[in-house]
């Protein structure tokens, strides 16, 4: 029988293989989809490249904070909604990545956020001058503290930080899906700014469930 350190190796293992295969899968999608090389493909600092580079790692955080829950929360609405959230960010990094790498654009580096609007002041007012984090993102002390955490007062701060994650990043989809020039973008723009709204009500009547209050808004 595998003990836990050998789940959470073969876990880890898993998730790597599946990185790679999702990878693959965004590039075969982007050829068979017309969104590989050729005159249209987007430049480095075009907004459809900038949105895949930022909200591939914005995705990647709200990966990790979802992983946690498994390890530190026995609540079975916030393990689900964990393990949707990990399931379906780690598919669209995946895509967002592929892309990337068919469009000869580096996964990171760029001005963040800077496809968003002109200068150094993200849209809607997100300054990012002093390489910040973009909107809603944890910071490592938040991150550090959710860690330390486990039961109802894990679950109350995973929901307030994701919710305020869910909350940036539907600014970041929104902002693609009327500004991208490739409709495969926009279309996964859509998607994100559609799933994360949902998920967000979801995610504050879980958190007026269990007694908790909601962060500001990024």
């Amino acid at each position: 029988m595998t003990g836990p350190s050998g789940g959470r190796a073969l876990r880890t293992a898993l998730l790597a293989v599946i990185g790679v295969g999702l990878l693959l899968l965004g590039g075969g999608l982007a050829v068979a989809l017309g969104i590989g090389g050729g005159p249209d493909t987007p430049s480095a600092d075009s907004v459809d490249a900038g949105f895949a580079r930022d909200m591939g790692a914005h995705h990647l955080q709200g990966v990790e904070m979802a992983n946690m829950v498994a390890e530190r929360s026995t609540d079975p609405e916030v393990r689900q909604i964990a393990f949707d959230i990990s399931a379906t960010q780690t598919n669209q990094a995946g895509r967002m990545q592929g892309w990337l790498a068919l469009w000869g654009v580096p996964q990171s580096g760029g001005d963040t956020m800077a496809w968003m609007s002109s200068g150094d002041t993200g849209a809607h007012g997100h300054d990012m001058a002093d390489g910040g984090l973009m909107p809603g993102m944890a910071t490592s002390a938040e991150l550090a503290n959710l860690r330390g955490l486990t039961g109802t007062a894990f679950d109350v701060e995973f929901l307030r930080l994701m919710i305020r994650h869910h909350q940036g990043g539907f600014e970041m989809a929104e902002y693609a899906d009327e500004h991208a020039g490739l409709p495969a973008v926009r279309s996964l723009a859509q998607a994100i700014a559609g799933a994360q709204s949902a998920e967000t009500r979801t995610m504050a009547a879980m958190l007026t469930a269990r007694g908790g209050t909601p962060l500001p808004a990024p």
